[in-house]
Formats: C-alpha cells, structure tokens, sequence
C-alpha cells in the first residue's frame, strides 16, 4: 500500500507549497493569488481544497462575465479555473473520487474557455487518450477547402504535448501558446494515468506510447478539408514535460511519423533510492501500486532508447533540477551525439522560474526543425 502519512506531518506544505511556486508560474497562475491560495495551509491533505476553492471563484467569475457578453473575459477566467482545477489534483490525493472530479473539473473548465476563446479547437478521444487540438490562429481564416486551396495549400505542423507523472494536459498552457504563435498547431494530451484518463487507467511506458499512436491515428482522421483545418501530418513533433519527456522519447523511438522531439526536464534514468516521498507516493499511485512503479522507475533508461533517436532532438534542463535522474548534458552526451542541449544554470524542474530563458527559444527551435523535416 502507498504511504501517504507525509501529507499529515508538520512543515511538509511549506515546503512543498515552495517547491511548487515557479510550477504554478509556469503554469500561468499569478504569484500573488498563488500566495494567497496556499498562505494559510498546515498541512498537505488541505492543498486540494484550497485549490478547488480559487478554481470556483474564478468559475464564479467566468459566469458572471459571460451574462454581461464579456467573452474574452469569460474565456480568460475559464482558464484560470482549469489551472486552478489541476494544481488541485497535483498531491496524491488519498481520497481517489475527488481526485478523478478534480480533473474532470479541469477538463470541463478548459473546455468552456476553449469554447468562448477559441472555438477552432476540436476535442479528440480514444482508447487511453483524451486532449484538445489547437490551431493556429490564422486557420480560422481557412474556412473549407476552397479557401484552403486559395491559401496556397498551407499546411499547419503538429506538436503532440505530453505530460508527467502527475500533470495533465491543463497544465502547459504557456508552452502550447508559444507554439501556436509560430504556426504549429499542439495536440495537448492525458494518457493512461493522467488527468481524465487517471481514473480508470494506469502510467505505464508501453501502454502510454500506444495511446500517443492511437492519438495520431485520430488526429489523421481529424482533418476534414472542409473544416480548413489544415494539418501537415508529415510533420509531427512531440513535446515531453518532465516524466513526460521519457514518455515522449518512447513516442519519438517507435513512431516513423515522428519527426522531431524536444524534452523538458526529462529523465535520463530515475534514481528510485532518491524519492522524496511526494514523488514515491504519486508514482506509486499513477502505476496502479508500489510494486508497479518500481518496476516502472527500473526499467525507464533513456540510453536504451538512444539508438532510435535520430531525428532532430532538443533537451531542456536546469541546472537547479532536484529531481533525481533528471536530464544530464553530461550523462547524454555519449548517448545522443546529435541532439542540442539548452542548459539554464539556474532553472529548476520545468523551469518555471526561468520561462524567458527557454521556452521561445524552444518555440523557435521547434518550428525550424518541423520546417526543414
């Protein structure tokens, strides 16, 4: 059985509460409310309530903002909402029913904000996957195929973001905007252990990356012309994000209509002796059990994967990462000759302190390789 006795014991929100604040920035939440949010917390088994709670004032908000035909506002609010909605669910949460209402919630809120702001995005669906595709901002002047074909015939590339250990497709709101400002359109996804999948699936390598496939297989079927949308499906890449940028790499390795990969904050391989609890209780839970994570955490080795990766590839770290067995240039080096390392000496995990140092470069660099793939 999981221990959860951590989520009980004096000083642990403190420090996890610090420990999450450059996340919370990363994730488009201001510093200020955040502070707010998680001042009063003495312990962790409080963090999911208080977390529900701003997400229903900013839904509250969405509301009243909505019947005064204030849309952007209404859409904004929304947003903010699903945000809050998924920090919520970012403990191992003892309580699994809250748990899976919590990203139920998250997925209901981005889903009216998606709706209000931008009403191009399609959901898609399929066995062990749910996300939203986006699109560029300029394909809703592509409407049918005749404007399609007057366009020039353009075609948007597609970055499929994949998410962590316990993060979900409501989280990278940041990352899935920069890319929509340079053309490529973002598949954001909850595979089997995440988000609205978590409920009635389990974090696994093999399972997860056939899910990722199966998303493709939709999102080749997403593309009526007479809706403009616009794919290039000869273009795909794959953003991973901290645990999801094995998970991404394992997509990347496997999958020829792959093209490119960037890993943010990935591991190289994880050091299981090196868990603070956090990470061993929310393993243990995404896997299904103690037993199951564990052999998830041994047999996760980016070098075994190496070989196969030979396609443009980027990784992202920072040099504060405190995670065990995240991304090393060093340890990679040998492994992956190829691939170009964007180092932040001072970021943690995710960067979320470091945002202006990484992402539109990595934006940039992203959509140059979809350009010349």
């Amino acid at each position: 059985m999981t221990d959860l006795s951590f989520l009980s014991a004096p000083g642990m929100a403190a420090g996890f509460v610090a420990e999450t604040r450059p996340r919370a920035h990363g994730a488009g939440v201001d510093l200020y409310e955040y502070d707010r949010v998680t001042a009063p917390l003495e312990t962790l088994l409080q963090w999911p309530e208080a977390c529900r709670e701003a997400a229903l004032r900013h839904r509250s908000a969405a509301e009243r903002a909505a019947g005064r035909g204030r849309t952007r506002t209404a859409g904004e609010r929304h947003r903010l909402a699903a945000r809050w909605f998924h920090l919520a669910g970012l403990i191992p949460d003892p309580d699994r029913v809250r748990a899976a209402e919590l990203a139920r919630e998250a997925d209901r809120s981005m889903e009216q904000s998606l709706a209000l702001l931008e009403p191009r995005a399609r959901r898609l669906s399929g066995d062990g996957f749910a996300g939203w595709l986006r699109t560029p901002a300029d394909a809703g002047t592509q409407v049918g195929a005749h404007a399609h074909a007057e366009a020039g015939g353009k075609r948007f590339p597609v970055a499929v973001v994949i998410p962590g250990m316990d993060s979900a497709k409501e989280e990278f709101h940041a990352v899935a905007d920069a890319l929509l400002a340079r053309g490529v359109a973002v598949l954001a996804i909850d595979g089997p252990g995440q988000g609205v999948m978590g409920a009635g699936t389990v974090l696994d390598a093999t399972g997860h990356r056939n899910a990722v496939a199966r998303a493709l297989d939709v999102l080749a079927e997403a593309d009526p012309a007479a809706d403009g949308w616009g794919l290039d499906l000869g273009r795909i890449a794959v953003v991973g994000l901290s645990l999801g940028g094995y998970l991404a790499a394992a997509v990347a390795a496997h999958d020829p209509r792959v093209r490119a990969a960037v890993l943010v904050s990935g591991p190289y391989r994880l050091d299981r002796d090196g868990f603070v609890p956090f990470v061993t209780a929310t393993l243990g839970l995404r896997c299904g059990s103690p037993e199951a994570a564990r052999d998830f955490a041994d047999r996760l080795d980016l070098a075994v994967l190496a070989p196969q990766l030979r396609g443009p590839l980027l990784l992202v770290e920072g040099g504060d990462d405190r995670i065990p067995g995240m991304t090393n240039a060093e340890a990679l080096a040998a492994d992956l000759p190829h691939a170009e390392v964007l180092h932040v000496p001072y970021g943690n995990h995710l960067l979320g302190n470091a945002l202006a140092d990484w992402l539109p470069d990595t934006a940039d660099w992203l959509a140059e390789a979809l350009r010349t793939v």
